[in-house]
C-alpha cells in the first residue's frame, strides 16, 4: 500500500505540473497570436507602396524576438516535463518488485498434467468472456480437444447474456422455462424478474398496450405467493397508462438498474445450475494472487536477510496467514485450536469422543501411553477412537 501511495504522490506532482505548464503555455501562445494578428492587421491597412518606418521595423523585430523566446521557453518546459515523467517510471521501479520468482513454487506448473490443466483453465476463461475465436485457437494449439458438450454451456451462457445486454428477453425466458423445476429448487427469482421486465416494456408503451399487458399479467400467477409486493406495484402502474408511467409514482419501474440486475441474476443462477462458479477461476486466482503477493514478497525478503529461507519449505501451506476477505471464502476450513494450523489432506480434523475437534497432528502430539486427554475437558480416550470429520 505504501508503494502505491508513493507512486500516486509522484503522479499528483506530475499532474499538477502538467496543468500549470499547460495553462502558462496557453496564455503565452494567445499573447503571441494576438500580437501577430495586430501587426498583420496594421500592415494590411497600409497602402501597397508603403515603406516600413523605423518604429514598425523595431516592433516587428521585437515580435520575432518574443516568438523565439516563447518557443524556446516552451521547449525548455517540455524537457522539464519529460524529466518528471521519467521520474514517475523510476518511482514505480523503485517501489514495485518486477521479479516474482522468489515466491514461485518450483515445479508448480511442470509436467504435462499441470500444463494441460492450466491451458484448460485459460481456455475456459476465454469461453466465459465470449472470446470464442481465441478459445478455439488455444484449444487447437494446446491439443486440449475439448468436446462440444463441454463448450456448449459457455456458448449458451454468452449468447443469452448478449441478448439481455441488447434488452432482448426471449432467449433468457425460453431458457428459464426449460429449467423451471431446477430453478424453483434453488429458490431462484430469475423467471419472475424476466416476466417483470417484459411487463414493464409493455406498460411503457402506454394505453395502446393496456390489453396486451393485462393478458401478459397471467404469467405472474405462479409467483404471486413469493412476490406479492412487487406484483401490487406492477398492477398499480396500470392506472397511469394514459398519463405515462414516467409521470406517475411508479416511474422507478423504468430505471435501467433492472436490466443490470437481470444480467447478474441470470449469470449467478445459470452458473449454479450448471455447477460452475459465478466468476472465472482464472480471474479469481489472479485477484487473490494480487492480494497475497505483497506480504509474501515481504516475508521472503525478511527470510533472506535473516538467512532462514529454508523455513519456507512446506508446499502445502504459506509461511504467514493471509486474509483475503470474505469474498474469497468458497468453502469451510478448519484451523486446529492447538497447533494454529489449517487442516490439509494429510492433517485432517479429528473429532474426539467428547465432541471437541483438533487436527490429526495435534492428536498424535497429545497421545501419551496410548491415551489422549482432551485439551478442553478432562475426558480421556484412545487415539483410535477419534474420527475424521469432513466440512
Amino acid at each position: 500500500m505504501e508503494a502505491c501511495v508513493a507512486v500516486e504522490r509522484e503522479l499528483d506532482k506530475l499532474s499538477s505540473k502538467f496543468t500549470s505548464l499547460h495553462e502558462h503555455g496557453q496564455r503565452s501562445l494567445e499573447e503571441l497570436i494576438n500580437s501577430i494578428q495586430s501587426i498583420k492587421q496594421e500592415l494590411s491597412e497600409a497602402p501597397e507602396d508603403h515603406q516600413l518606418s523605423a518604429a514598425q521595423v523595431l516592433t516587428l523585430n521585437q515580435c520575432l524576438r518574443r516568438i523565439r523566446d516563447g518557443v524556446s521557453r516552451i521547449s525548455t518546459e517540455h524537457k522539464d516535463l519529460h524529466a518528471s515523467v521519467s521520474k514517475v517510471g523510476k518511482t514505480i521501479d523503485r517501489n514495485f518488485v518486477s521479479d516474482f520468482s522468489a515466491v514461485i513454487t518450483e515445479g508448480a506448473c511442470e509436467g504435462e498434467g499441470s500444463q494441460q490443466l492450466l491451458n484448460e483453465v485459460i481456455c475456459e476463461h476465454f469461453l466465459r468472456q465470449g472470446m470464442l475465436d481465441i478459445a478455439e485457437a488455444l484449444n487447437e494449439d494446446a491439443g486440449l480437444n475439448l468436446s462440444h458438450g463441454r463448450k456448449e454451456p459457455f456458448l449458451e451462457l454468452h449468447r443469452i447474456l448478449e441478448a439481455l445486454k441488447n434488452r432482448e428477453l426471449g432467449p433468457a425466458l425460453k431458457w428459464a422455462e426449460e429449467h423451471r423445476e431446477r430453478l424453483v429448487e434453488q429458490n431462484s427469482s430469475l423467471e419472475f424478474k424476466l416476466h417483470r421486465l417484459h411487463f414493464i416494456h409493455l406498460i411503457k408503451q402506454g394505453h395502446a398496450c393496456q390489453r396486451e399487458a393485462l393478458h401478459y399479467a397471467r404469467n405472474f400467477a405462479p409467483f404471486a405467493a413469493q412476490h406479492p409486493r412487487e406484483l401490487q406495484s406492477l398492477m398499480g402502474s396500470l392506472l397511469y397508462l394514459r398519463q405515462g408511467i414516467e409521470n406517475s409514482p411508479y416511474a422507478s419501474l423504468l430505471e435501467p438498474i433492472y436490466w443490470q440486475e437481470i444480467c447478474d441474476v441470470f449469470t449467478k443462477d445459470a452458473c449454479r445450475l450448471m455447477g460452475l462458479s459465478v466468476h472465472s477461476p482464472l480471474s479469481v486466482c489472479i485477484q487473490a494472487g494480487c492480494h497475497a503477493l505483497p506480504p509474501l514478497l515481504s516475508i521472503r525478503q525478511v527470510m533472506q536477510q535473516r538467512q532462514v529461507a529454508g523455513v519456507w519449505s512446506n508446499k502445502e501451506e504459506l509461511p504467514v496467514e493471509i486474509d483475503l476477505g470474505r469474498e474469497y471464502h468458497f468453502h469451510s476450513i478448519f484451523a486446529c485450536p492447538i497447533l494454529r494450523q489449517q487442516s490439509t489432506e494429510t492433517n485432517p480434523p479429528m473429532r474426539l469422543i467428547c465432541g471437541h475437534v483438533i487436527s490429526k497432528d495435534a492428536l498424535n502430539k497429545l497421545s501419551n501411553m496410548n491415551k489422549v486427554k482432551c485439551p478442553y475437558c478432562p475426558v480421556e480416550q484412545l487415539p483410535s477412537d477419534a474420527r475424521q470429520i469432513y466440512f
